[in-house]
């Protein structure tokens, strides 16, 4: 129990049933988690049985380190990963009761629209990313097609929900899953089969979940179904935090577990280890309007720091030269400041785009946190799935991307009817699709261009076998993506040309890589350039799975961060810069949906509500300094137009007239007093001279 202070000491020692802890913003909630385990296995639970949920994998690592450090190799033995690991965890266990076979397939977000699409009858992405969005908000509230359809609003989420009940059709018939189903499954699974519920609830000594605040319904109902009646389990998270409303989180799950569980012990967090008592006053200021559920205010050991300023700019271009001037002027104080020390969050990613300019032109290196990575680019996507399934022909969701991108004739009826063949017959696709009974089942003509893209599959893998060093590889994979038609995909598939030529000019650079890699001329671990061994680009494609690593160093960088709100949570920077705080942008365009109906006025309130804890969440990643900056104009679509400030701003109740600053203006003071200094030092040295020589 060293290091922890009295509360934190009071949520790991409970024990007797549920518990929820109120961490606030910097409390040190990981290190409650952690102990809290630790104690569970000193109190002889074994480690196996302790359950700890995270809502990312980057969370689920570091929690997996901090515990390995606190406990040892028992460590090892912790469940601790996502609410949809988990899912997949109990699926690859027990979803045969569902109708589904261990090895199904984890759609990802480019081919459930690739599906879409093709249930809905068009070719238009951006309209089957908004079925995906609804599909995916109806699943989370725990609604099958048939119930979405009941309580459609109008006919477009009537045509959305039957849309949804094709794509239900095929993702059965394709033995394959989405990640809402990774949540909404399991609990079908528990909630309708009691002797796979006993057994979970019998095997689970303690469930731990993090970031509750972010559960959304589902999530909720699972977790009361894996817990119990009993309700051993420890829930941590801090209403305040609560920004995940618009993808389905509910504060109702904070509200409905003492009603659920009337022996809940609450336990509060409140002191803060993170920021200055200046800033955490701004904080309190700024979420005090907001209704408690379980009233807190976080308090600071750490002194009262700097004054949180309040930056005024003529409009967003200014405004980013006065962020990049803060930045240069806390580096030239001469405390050792290092650019990954500084963040600037903004509410919306356009925003980003003048803080880039801005930093590229006083050559400062920076980073936009939360882009897409490389590799997560829907054609690097496509290429790593035909490479996957040369590595490994089980691979199902390799197989059904590559059979379908570019398209080749072969409808989802054949492949429907192929994924029901190959679930009776036990196979994977690949391998159903040389079954000799497939012709029981589909048409001649089916099976032949099923054959066709088997043996093309073999003949790829087998070239790819024995292509060895750079050239051999760059000239294979043209060749490749030349035969697929792959160019012409990409320019069939994109409304614009631009965008279709900057998608292919990404697939031309990973095939470089790719073939640098053959060459033996990057170190796979490390993305260096080597001089070392020549590898086939079979060899390479094996080591696939490690591309996603390479983003990952990106967070060792000595780089300022540029961030949306919403990425920023769970991180901090000893200095912040707050950007675009003006009335439309944050809060963000409040008055759209009109006002008179008390259900408007209502949905109002709540969006107001989030984006005040949104503000919080801002506010509350800064360390040392913290800048809140608004701009008097800004543009909005071709137009500028005049700008107020947030209300934020004035609910921080700070002491404006001393808090105000213009950082160019103090940048140029700090020069001025260097050269001055720098002057006197040289008149000195020059006297000193002049006498030595006398």
């Amino acid at each position: 129990m060293s290091g922890l202070n009295l509360a934190q000491q009071e949520a790991v020692n409970y024990m007797q049933g549920p518990c929820l802890v109120l961490a606030g913003a910097g409390s040190g909630k990981t290190r409650v988690i952690t102990h809290k385990v630790g104690r569970l296995i000193q109190a002889g639970v074994e480690a196996k049985r302790i359950l700890a949920i995270t809502f990312t994998n980057k969370a689920a690592a570091e929690m997996r380190e901090r515990a390995k450090s606190l406990i040892g190799r028992d460590a090892r033995e912790v469940v601790i990963c996502t609410f949809h690991a988990l899912g997949v965890r109990l699926l690859r266990s027990d979803g045969a009761v569902l109708g589904l076979k261990p090895q199904f397939s984890i759609l990802d977000s480019d081919d459930v629209t690739s599906i879409l699409k093709d249930a809905g009858g068009t070719t238009d992405s951006a309209t089957a990313r908004q079925w995906q969005w609804a599909i995916g908000l109806w699943k989370n509230m725990g609604l099958n097609a048939a119930q979405a359809e009941a309580q459609a609003k109008d006919d477009n989420e009537k045509v959305t929900a039957r849309i949804m009940a094709r794509y239900e059709e095929r993702l059965t018939a394709y033995q394959s899953v989405d990640f809402d189903d990774l949540i909404g499954l399991p609990l079908k699974l528990l909630r309708d089969h009691a002797e796979v519920r006993e057994k979970w609830q019998k095997h689970l000594g303690h469930v731990l979940v993090d970031e509750y605040q972010d559960t959304n319904a589902t999530q909720y109902e699972l977790l009361k179904l894996l817990v119990g009646e009993r309700g051993r389990f420890t829930a941590v998270g801090d209403d305040d935090q609560s920004i995940y409303g618009w993808r389905g989180a509910t504060l109702d799950n904070l509200k409905r577990l003492p009603q659920d569980y009337p022996q809940l012990k609450v336990v509060k967090l409140e002191q803060n280890y993170r920021s200055t008592s200046a800033i955490l006053r701004a904080a309190n200021n700024v979420i005090q309007p907001n209704p408690k559920l379980f009233p807190k205010t976080l308090f600071s050991e750490l002194g009262e720091g700097e004054p949180v300023r309040v930056v005024d700019a003529d409009g967003e271009d200014h405004e980013a030269e006065r962020a990049v001037a803060r930045i240069q002027s806390i580096r030239a104080n001469g405390m050792g400041h290092e650019w990954k020390d500084f963040a600037i969050l903004y509410r919306a990613n356009h925003q980003a785009r003048v803080f880039e300019q801005a930093l590229r032109k006083a050559q400062i290196p920076y980073k936009v946190s939360g882009g897409q990575s490389f590799f997560d680019r829907a054609e690097i996507r496509d290429l790593c799935a035909w490479l996957r399934l040369w590595v490994n022909n089980d691979d199902d969701p390799a197989f059904l991307r590559a059979i379908t991108t570019p398209k080749r004739g072969i409808g989802h009826t054949t492949l429907q009817n192929l994924g029901i063949f190959a679930t009776k017959m036990k196979l994977s696709l690949f391998e159903a699709l040389f079954s000799s009974s497939l012709g029981s089942v589909l048409p001649a003509k089916a099976v032949g261009s099923l054959h066709e893209f088997g043996r093309y599959v073999n003949d790829l893998e087998f070239r790819a076998r024995h292509t060895m060093g750079a050239e051999d590889a760059r000239a294979f994979l043209t060749d490749w993506l030349k035969d697929i038609g792959y160019e012409k995909h990409l320019y069939d598939s994109e409304d614009s040309e631009r965008l279709a030529a900057s998608r292919w000019t990404n697939v031309m650079e990973f095939c470089d890589w790719m073939a640098q890699r053959c060459g033996g001329q990057i170190d796979d671990t490390a993305g260096v350039q080597i001089a070392g061994e020549k590898k086939s680009l079979l060899e390479v494609a094996q080591t696939i799975s490690l591309l996603s690593t390479l983003s990952e160093r990106e967070q060792d960088q000595n780089v300022v961060t540029l961030s949306t709100l919403h990425a920023s949570k769970g991180l901090e920077w000893p200095h912040v810069t707050l950007a675009g705080c003006v009335e439309g942008l944050l809060p963000f365009k409040l008055d759209d949906e009109g006002a008179g109906k008390d259900t408007v006025n209502e949905g109002i309130l709540q969006r107001l509500q989030e984006e005040r804890r949104l503000m919080y969440v801002g506010i509350t990643r800064a360390q040392r300094s913290l800048a809140v900056s608004w701009t008097r104009k800004r543009k909005k679509g071709r137009d500028v137009i005049a700008a107020q400030p947030s209300r934020f701003i004035a609910e921080m109740a700070l002491d404006v007239k001393t808090v105000k600053e213009d950082p160019r203006e103090k940048l140029k003071a700090l020069r001025a007093e260097f050269a001055r200094k720098s002057a006197e030092s040289a008149a000195a040295a020059s006297a000193a001279a002049a006498g030595g020589a006398a």
